[in-house]
Parts: C-alpha cells; structure tokens; sequence
C-alpha cells in the first residue's frame, strides 16, 4: 500500500514539509530547469526551491522548445548560474539596475551539462558564478568537489549576494529537515560510520 503524499511538497503525508516552506519574494527571478531524472529524487531539492520563492518556475525536461519566450523578460537580464572560464561572480551585479532572471539547471554535474548541449540557447547565456568555498549541508551525499552544493543551496547562496541584505536562509529550514529525517531513518549509528567524516 502506497503512503498517502502531500500533493504540494510530494511528501509523505506524514512527512509533510510545507509548514516549513516559507514564502519569499525576490528582484532575481529563478528559472530551475530540472533533468527529469532529478522528479522522483528524495532530496527534490530545486522543487522546495521553488515552493519558498515567489519569484521563480520550475519546469522539467531535456528539450526546451520554449526557451526563447522563456529568457527574454521584459526588465530582466538572464544569466546561467553555472561555472565556466568566462563566468563572472555575482558580486558583479549586485549594484545593477536591471533584476537578474537567474536559470539554474538542476541535476547532476553530467545532467546539467546535458541539457546545456542539448540547449544551445542556454549554452549561449552569460554565465555567472557563486564565491568558491561554499560549504554545503547536504551531510548525506560525498560531495563531488569543494564548493559542490545542493541546488536549493546554490540559489540561497546566489540570492544573498544579488539581494543583500535580505535573508533567503528560510529557504533551507525544509531541505534541513529532509536531511534530518533521513538521518533519523537510518540511524545514528550507521550515519556516523559512513557519513559524519565527511
């Protein structure tokens, strides 16, 4: 028998996260374009993303057909919150006139690279990056490099920059408690022999 889910944060019931989900308004407006494979993924991280933030959409696929109408917002300057030789810190804009449309592709480091080929407009934007050394909460997963973070932590991090002194650390409480759940579904024991090192 399938437990019942919550039909906002895709929960379970019992588990439910949407009293902690905030609800935040943003300048940036955040665009998360998600790998598929990232739908069903426990720690749905750019989802709770987007149910806290008022200013942003998230939509799911490989192929974006729409992705002209999408990046072109009237009063916005899109910029792709990922790495790159040519990508300028965020500090860049904090003095800007013009709000920020911030895209961040959600999967992993190879997913996201996929929908960047498979999406030669995304590929072309100007490309913007987080300060080095962002350490992420994410105690569960061995973090592929340093500055590695989660996508909600990425975008709480990009938003702190843009929109100082305003705090988007509200963000993080349900992908904290997630964490803490897993931790607890597991047990302490086996956490500390193969998570707490890390």
């Amino acid at each position: 028998m399938s437990r019942v889910q919550c039909p906002r944060c895709l929960r379970p019931q019992t588990h439910c996260l949407c009293s902690l989900i905030p609800s935040l308004d943003s300048r940036t407006r955040v665009l998360l374009l998600q790998h598929p494979s990232e739908v069903n993924h426990a720690l749905n991280t750019a989802r709770l993303a987007v149910l806290g933030l008022n200013n942003a959409r998230l939509l799911v696929g490989e192929v974006f057909e729409d992705l002209p109408a999408l990046l072109n917002q009237p009063g916005y300057q899109a910029r792709l919150l990922f790495p790159g030789e040519d990508a300028q810190p965020l500090q860049v804009y904090t003095a800007n006139d013009q709000p920020l449309l911030l895209v961040v592709p959600d999967g992993t480091w190879r997913k996201a690279r996929k929908l960047l080929h498979l999406n030669p407009l995304l590929a072309g934007l100007p490309r913007v990056t987080l300060a080095e050394g962002g350490v992420s909460r994410y105690r569960l997963r061995k973090a592929p490099g340093p500055g590695a973070l989660s996508t909600v932590e990425a975008i709480v991090q990009a938003l702190q920059v843009l929109e100082a002194p305003v705090s988007f650390e509200p963000l993080l409480r349900p992908f904290e408690a997630l964490i803490e759940g897993q931790i607890a579904a597991m047990g302490e024991e086996i956490f500390q022999r193969n998570h707490a090192d890390r």
